[in-house]
């Protein structure tokens, strides 16, 4: 009644593990239903609903989209998480990442523009209004000014 557990999540059909092995070159997009293991060069677009891990040896160059990725080599361009991204001490990240959660250890590079994912809202749809003409409670001026009303009549 008061557990935490939360259903286990049914993973896709096909997941069967893709491996692209150090010294590979791919060019072009690959999209698959099961996890990949990258420890090769990519230049295209990566697209699956499970997990991906680049190793220390691993290089994408462009797009990433995947549900969970464990990062330790290089990603230049668009990485799309639904889920989670690790960055590794050895990772190196470049260009715009749109991610649910993030975790970096130390000594990782992230040279990217970031938007963190919100399950439970639209992002879109929240907007943010400055009042400019408010006072802000915490301005000394403004107190002082409303608090010495000679000082009122002047401005």
């Amino acid at each position: 009644m008061f557990s935490d557990k939360k259903p286990k999540e049914i993973e896709p059909q096909g997941t069967n593990q893709n491996r692209i092995n150090e010294g590979t070159v791919l060019k072009g997009d690959i999209t698959s239903n099961g996890y990949f293991r990258i420890d090769g060069t990519i230049e295209g677009n990566v697209k699956t609903p499970s997990k991906v891990v680049i190793g220390k040896t691993g290089v994408v160059i462009g797009t990433l989209s995947c549900k969970n990725a464990d990062i330790e080599g290089k990603v230049k361009g668009i990485v799309d998480i639904s889920g989670t991204l690790s960055l590794k001490s050895t990772a190196y990240i470049e260009g715009e990442v749109v991610i649910g959660k993030l975790s970096v250890e130390p000594g990782a590079v992230f040279n990217a523009t970031c938007l963190m994912k919100d399950s439970s809202k639209e992002t879109s749809s929240i907007k943010v209004e400055l009042e400019v003409n408010k006072p802000n409670p915490y301005d000394r001026q403004q107190r002082a000014a409303s608090n010495n009303p000679s000082q009122q009549s002047e401005s």
